[in-house]
Order: C-alpha cells, then sequence, then structure tokens
C-alpha cells in the first residue's frame, strides 16, 4: 500500500500510541521531525532515544530540539539503529523508522535492509504489550527499493535480536 501523506498518517498513529511519560525511539533521527513528534508526544516525564549515523542527522535534531526546548526529553545517540538493545533498557511504547536517507544530504548515505531488518528486530523484542512501531520505507531510491521488497519484512518472522 502506498499513502501520499503518509508521514501525518504515521504520526497521528504515534500520537495515539504515546501517553505522557511514554518511552520512544526513533531509530532514524534525519533532520528531527519524527524525533521532535516523540519528545513532545511522551511529555516532560517521557524519554526518546534517537539514533542515527551520521553527525550532520544529529546536530540537525538536536537544533530542532533545542528550538522547540526538548532536548532534555531526547537521548542523541551517534549509532546503527542496529545496535539500539545497547543502548536501550527500558520497554517501549512506541518506535519509528523513516528508512532512507537524510534529506538534504548525501544520498549515497541510506539505510539498509540488512541492519533495518536486525533493527526492526530489536525494537520488537523491547517493545511493550500494546505497543507500536512504523516503519516507512521509500522504494523511490535503489537501497530503499531493496529494504520496500526485502522478503524478510513481509513474509519472514524477524529474527532474534
Amino acid at each position: 500500500m502506498q499513502l501520499e501523506n503518509i508521514l501525518p498518517f504515521a504520526h497521528s498513529l504515534l500520537k495515539q500510541a504515546l501517553k505522557p511519560d511514554a518511552r520512544a525511539l526513533d531509530g532514524t533521527a534525519g533532520n528531527g521531525n519524527d524525533t521532535l513528534m516523540l519528545a513532545l508526544s511522551v511529555g516532560s516525564g517521557g524519554k526518546v532515544w534517537a539514533f542515527d549515523v551520521q553527525e550532520q542527522a544529529l546536530a540537525n535534531t538536536r537544533m530542532r530540539l533545542e528550538e522547540a526546548c526538548m532536548a532534555d526529553r531526547v537521548e542523541l545517540i551517534w549509532d546503527g539503529h542496529e545496535n539500539l538493545a545497547a543502548h536501550i533498557r527500558e520497554p517501549l511504547d512506541a518506535a519509528v523508522f523513516n528508512f532512507g536517507w537524510l534529506p538534504g544530504g548525501d544520498k549515497s548515505c541510506t539505510t539498509e535492509a540488512a541492519t533495518s531488518i536486525r533493527a526492526l528486530s530489536s525494537a520488537l523484542s523491547l517493545l511493550k504489550t500494546g505497543g507500536l512501531v512504523v516503519a516507512v520505507l521509500y522504494p523511490g531510491h535503489e537501497a530503499g527499493l531493496y529494504e520496500a521488497q526485502a522478503e524478510t519484512f513481509a513474509k519472514k518472522p524477524f529474527p532474534p535480536a
């Protein structure tokens, strides 16, 4: 299924899943749009972990959070999302992965199916009963097409993290 306005739809789903004091994950910080929405949704007692492998993405996210006075709710992590279990020791209420590349950044640096599948598996293992994971994939570029077509995403159970 392809939706024209997937990000507002994804945010709507996540906002419904997140209550004050919630714990959330942004597996792909990018420019910080999803991270900020999560930070606003978890409230002052909540926490968000945001991962990215690009320093520029984390700098962009930090700036967006600081402008909104939300930086204290978020732990920015410079590491691949496939390593999230090494950084998060609490159950998650929700997680979002916006796969692809950093908008405005180097389009040759993209998420990869193998690490994305490991990250999704780890997020699911940390997810509370009734929690939500949203994965947004973009088949408009080569790596995104491979991720979207990866048989493991749709047909096989996730491997243990």
